[in-house]
């Protein structure tokens, strides 16, 4: 017990260290970027709203969440706040303009978190039909992954492709150069990612891991978190040369050797600085590298600033 306190002073230190440091960078780079300003004026149409037959594939910066069907995850004010990484349903993050999506599943289709369950993906399943009913023109990707530590669901990939049939945009390297109107009717990318079961097939109805990938930092560390997602970034091929996804996500998670483990103060480290992230990538010159951005509780700003950057691209202004 006693050795323990000497670190968990350290740790703290580093913690204030690193927020001074994201503070002091905030204060001198600023927020600035092409189209920076943009605030669509229909988040839940904003795809329409940019032109489906202007906007390619790989020129969107896809505003995504992290954990994104966590909102009932848990028990209210015991567990919950462990594992909670978004408030809002997912009918509610599509309809503010989130675009990606990262569930988890367990062996009996729940959506989960660890070791904590939320509802069945019935329910994400229903959100994500509502939202394609009520729109005309948007694209979703959707990852779908069995949680570590768990064992896939029986027959799960049959069961995705009877639920979102026609939907389906199939796995094709071509998909990065078309237009969204170029892929209508088709409107979900999904990418599938069990842990045993065979992945899915090239040329097939869903997407394997390979599609989708990021360079996971695990830290509750701010500073060190953003940095090293900028390196991670800075290594990725163009978008205009890649036939997979790359996610960064703008969090940091909670760490069992420190104090604070719930996930709203621990990811409000990093949670304001998504402007400046982006502000980073154009000044150090890896924008045509940045894809999918995610987040933790994600809101209108961030969305916002996905959707400038997708205005600029097709705009020719970056």
């Amino acid at each position: 017990m006693g050795s323990c306190f000497p670190k968990q002073i350290e740790r703290r230190k580093a913690i204030s260290t690193e927020r001074k440091t994201m503070r002091d960078l905030h204060q001198s780079c600023g927020e600035d970027f092409p189209a920076c300003a943009l605030r669509p004026t229909d988040r839940k149409n904003w795809m329409a709203g940019l032109n489906p037959e202007k906007i390619h594939i790989h020129k969107i910066l896809w505003p995504g969440t992290h954990d994104s069907a966590t909102n009932k995850i848990g028990f209210p004010c015991i567990t919950r706040p462990f594992a909670q990484c978004q408030t809002l349903s997912i009918y509610q993050q599509l309809v503010i303009g989130t675009r990606v999506l990262d569930i988890r599943v367990q062996k009996d289709r729940r959506v989960c978190h660890g070791i904590l369950v939320t509802y069945s993906i019935d329910v994400v399943i229903r959100d994500i039909k509502k939202f394609l009913s009520e729109t005309k023109s948007e694209i979703i990707l959707l990852e779908i992954r069995t949680e570590y530590g768990h064992d896939d669901p029986p027959d799960f990939e049959q069961y995705l492709v009877h639920q979102f049939g026609e939907v389906l945009i199939h796995q094709d390297d071509n998909v990065f150069n078309k237009t969204i109107a170029e892929l209508f009717p088709k409107r979900i990318i999904c990418v599938w990612k069990p842990r045993n079961s065979p992945p899915p097939k090239a040329g097939g109805v869903l997407w394997s891991s390979g599609h989708l990938k990021d360079d996971w930092i695990n830290t509750d560390l701010p500073s060190t978190k953003f940095e090293s997602n900028l390196k991670c970034l800075s290594e990725q091929p163009p978008i205009s040369t890649r036939t997979f996804f790359y996610r960064v996500e703008n969090t940091v998670t909670p760490q069992p050797d420190y104090p604070i483990v719930c996930v709203k103060p621990v990811t409000g480290r990093i949670h304001e600085y998504a402007r400046l992230f982006i502000t980073q990538c154009f000044s150090r010159g890896i924008e045509n590298r940045l894809q999918i951005f995610s987040t933790d509780f994600i809101d209108e700003d961030f969305v916002d600033a996905c959707v400038a950057v997708t205005y600029s691209r097709i705009e020719r202004k970056a």
